[in-house]
């Protein structure tokens, strides 16, 4: 289809449609966490209305009707005529996903797309389905497709509680999702079949890169735990007992006064000691729904407790505890959506949704009139030096001349720094915008693993340039998932060494001089040296001896190696070796560094720092034979002048003291391969930088001036130089190579 330009209106929006989509969104999650949370209601219900406001203006039908459908289930929370519920948030989502796509495709094409009314249809018998009386589960017979997997499956069929019909997205392998590890993870697996999604096309038109399966399953596993491990799948209940089967157990007296026990601990002595009293709670139940044969109402208890202490407070298991003292039903909301035909939501780095904010910058308006009235300061300057070329075509006194030119130069340089700075901080975004991405991703990740983690962040009020917020989505992402797949223990095992089965991980962010430094942090096993050095052996990638000579600090690094991987099966979210690699390429490709700090049974922080800005630098520079060179300002301590019978030999180093502190000196002409100078002076030029924690002196020639500016990436033949942080053109036309000071003294 040809594509349609995008006018103005359509331009705002979808900039505007983007922005309630990420509000509704945040606020859906929040109220998984919180359900009484009123603010949360009213603001997603505020989102909603706008939303459905805006499709109706751009005459979008079918984007209103769905939304007009959970408008109306958003109403009803309000008045109090439903409760929240996670098959009710898990719709909220769904929906914020369907418009996400539909504005994609709008920023394509210009138009709505042509699936979006039967996209609606879905969304809104779904959400009809919600807002009023739950219909019953659907039989065998209404479903052709697992009526005919049954059939076809006589003896799975005996068992299978549930039937799975599961279409990849076509771009899945881009994103390192397996579809087929996915699968073959869930709970009580009993036959599975694929097939081709659409007919395979001529050998000579094959893409092997897209995804072309359906894969259809039957399992023994609860219908809702299956749904919640394979987002965008269609999960079918086969048995309406399949997930109340455990309920046919009947409860002791002893046993339903403990449970009524753990009830009354959690209505009482709201406030302190909170999480205690839900732990204590949920593990007593679970016990107790265990030894009656109850195994599935355990399950959802323990999903409750770990649901209960993320958000500080025991309604969530209240509520589990309570179900399952009374035979298990299922609230009526949560029957509601028994299959979840969802878009799949599984993390990717990069959609059509970024292009739209690549192109488009919300900027403050306070910062639009400081850059108008330096326009105006600037225009003054202009016809300032008017002035002084008239004062020369008529012959003007030399020495006032010189005068007049230096006070208007030295005027003109403040401008331009100032027009510098103001233009740069136009680009300046606060990293909320890249760290709100995660809550939701955390939940899908954490989900499909079993691993229950909250999201803790850290500095998101913090400023970067914007190519620089751009471009951590996608180490932090891997990240996340390295932390989540890698570093946090199943739940059982976190209990077992008496830390809370919810797992923390940290996203934190903070200014460091014209340095950005930005953490993931978990609160997992730390990472396992011995298995990096067993699989760096199995891989060949260093000989046993230097494997063994290797400190653990080096050992850690070797994680960064491209295809390295201390998994024993591929799953979709690791064993290719991928991750790590791509952490330190896309941090490296912004100037920027990554190591990780491992604490064994306390955690792991992969840590980054980045430059502030990826287009203005303050450099001082040098000289050394005749070669000028640029040091990054904020790593300059001092410079000084140190006579050379203070610089004495350490191994095969120099060192000389300073203020009584040793710092190592490094002559800058022989690391940069240059020819030492000719004849000695008595005394060094010496400009001592700061290389992490550690200080470093740099022997050069000649002190040069400081100076701005706009450093460019190295390319070409430089472009594997580590010490070469990127080039800038100086005032004369020559080539100012900036070094890096802590390549250089590695």
């Amino acid at each position: 289809m040809r594509r349609r330009a995008v006018n103005e209106f359509l331009e705002q929006f979808l900039i505007e449609s983007r922005e309630l989509v990420d509000q509704a969104s945040g606020d859906f999650l929040a109220l998984e966490a919180a359900p009484g949370d009123r603010a949360r209601i009213e603001s997603a219900f505020r989102a909603v209305h706008t939303l459905k406001g805006a499709a109706g203006i751009m005459d979008f039908h079918a984007m209103g009707r769905a939304l007009h459908a959970l408008e109306d289930v958003l109403s009803r929370l309000q008045s109090g005529a439903n409760l929240v519920t996670p098959a009710l948030v898990a719709g909220g989502l769904e929906a914020m996903d369907r418009v996400t796509g539909w504005l994609d495709a709008m920023q394509a094409d210009g138009v709505p797309p042509a699936a979006a009314d039967a996209e609606a249809d879905t969304l809104v018998a779904r959400f009809s389905g919600a807002a009023t009386d739950p219909p019953p589960e659907a039989s065998v017979a209404e479903e052709d497709w697992a009526a005919e997997l049954l059939a076809r499956y006589p003896e799975a069929a005996r068992d299978a509680a549930c039937a799975l019909r599961y279409a990849p997205d076509p771009d899945c392998f881009f994103r390192g999702e397996d579809p087929l590890a996915r699968v073959s993870r869930l709970p009580g697996l009993l036959a599975l079949e694929i097939a081709p999604a659409a007919p395979w096309p001529a050998l000579a038109e094959l893409d092997p890169f897209a995804c072309n399966l359906t894969l259809l399953a039957l399992l023994s596993g609860p219908p809702d735990a299956v749904a919640g491990l394979v987002t965008g799948a269609e999960v079918r209940p086969l048995r309406p007992g399949a997930r109340s089967a455990d309920a046919a157990s009947a409860l002791s007296e002893p046993a339903l006064a403990l449970l009524d026990a753990q009830l009354d601990l959690l209505a009482g002595h709201p406030g302190e000691g909170a999480a205690g009293r839900i732990a204590s709670a949920g593990r007593v139940a679970g016990n107790v729904l265990r030894h009656a044969g109850r195994a599935g109402d355990a399950e959802a208890v323990g999903r409750a407790a770990a649901e209960s202490l993320a958000a500080g407070e025991g309604s969530a298991l209240a509520r589990a505890i309570a179900r399952a003292r009374d035979g298990g039903d299922e609230t009526p909301a949560e029957m509601a959506a028994p299959a979840r035909p969802a878009a799949d939501t599984s993390p990717e780095p990069a959609g059509p949704s970024g292009e739209a904010a690549a192109r488009y910058l919300r900027v403050d308006m306070e910062r639009v009139d400081a850059l108008l009235t330096l326009a105006g300061e600037l225009t003054v300057a202009k016809n300032a030096f008017a002035h002084v070329v008239a004062m020369v075509r008529e012959g003007g006194d030399p020495v006032a001349v010189a005068a007049a030119l230096s006070d208007q130069q030295a005027g003109l340089d403040r401008l331009v720094g100032r027009l510098q700075q103001t233009v740069l901080g136009l680009r300046l975004l606060p990293l909320s915008q890249v760290f709100g991405r995660f809550p939701r991703l955390l939940r899908e990740i954490a989900g499909s693993l079993g691993k229950p983690a909250r999201l803790v962040l850290e500095g998101e009020a913090t400023e970067a340039d914007k190519a620089v917020v751009d471009a951590l989505f996608e180490p932090l992402l891997h990240g996340i998932r390295n932390a989540l797949d890698h570093g946090i223990e199943p739940p059982a095992e976190r209990e077992r060494l008496g830390k809370p089965p919810v797992a923390t991980i940290r996203l934190r962010a903070a200014r460091e001089g014209e340095q950005l430094r930005v953490e993931v942090e978990d609160d997992g096993r730390g990472v396992d040296v011995a298995a990096i050095r067993a699989a760096a052996a199995r891989r060949g990638l260093l000989s046993a001896e230097a494997l063994a000579a290797l400190p653990d600090e080096g050992a850690i690094d070797l994680v960064f190696a491209p295809g390295f991987s201390t998994a024993s099966a591929v799953t979709d979210l690791s064993g290719r070796g991928v991750g790590m690699d791509a952490v330190r390429r896309a941090v490296e490709r912004m100037g920027g560094r990554v190591a990780i700090e491992s604490r064994p049974g306390v955690g792991t922080t992969l840590r980054m720092l980045l430059p502030f800005s990826v287009m203005l630098t303050r450099v001082m520079t040098v000289e050394v034979d005749g070669q000028a060179f640029g040091i990054p300002l904020d790593a300059v301590v001092e410079t000084v002048r140190v006579p050379r019978s203070r610089i004495v030999p350490v191994g095969g180093a120099r060192a000389f003291v300073l203020r009584g502190r040793t710092v190592p000196l490094l002559a800058l002409g022989e690391a940069l391969g240059r020819s030492a100078g000719g004849t000695q002076a008595p005394d060094v030029s010496v400009v001592v930088v700061a290389a992490g924690d550690q200080l470093g002196g740099f022997e050069v020639e000649r002190l040069g001036g400081q100076m701005e500016v706009m450093l460019k990436p190295v390319e070409g033949l430089l472009s594997d130089a580590a010490a070469i942080a990127g080039t800038t053109l100086l005032g004369d036309g020559r080539v100012l190579i900036v070094l890096d000071p802590q390549e250089l003294l590695a």
